[in-house]
């Protein structure tokens, strides 16, 4: 997939841009002005971390597009952001969606 930005590096309108589309994936908090988006998760315990980890890395592999995720005991934080173009994307917010799926299924907190 070839990435071209939907949000052009430029203030106020790239605020806007991503503030509207950040309505696809409303748990997510929009970060470093507006140039990426980044949720935290919680869980039970580590093996629930981890398995949903490996499952956005599965989701990750197969989509070409691949989030900056840190996780321990009990959470896993996910950043997402089109690096070829150093900001948000529509795909951004799609992954976003797909990942909030996975929580959705796997999620027993």
């Amino acid at each position: 997939m070839l990435a071209k930005p939907v949000l052009p590096a430029a203030g106020e309108y790239l605020h806007s841009r991503a503030s509207k589309l950040s309505a696809q994936a409303p748990d997510w908090q929009l970060a470093e002005e507006a140039h990426r988006i980044e949720r935290s998760f919680r869980f039970r315990n580590f093996r629930e971390a981890l398995t949903f980890v490996q499952e956005i890395g599965e989701l990750a592999e197969a989509e070409g597009h691949h989030p900056n995720i840190s996780f321990g005991w009990g959470n896993a934080t996910v950043s997402l952001q089109t690096k070829k173009i150093k900001g948000l994307h529509e795909n951004d917010f799609i992954m976003a969606t797909k990942i909030d799926r996975i929580f959705a299924r796997t999620a027993t907190v």
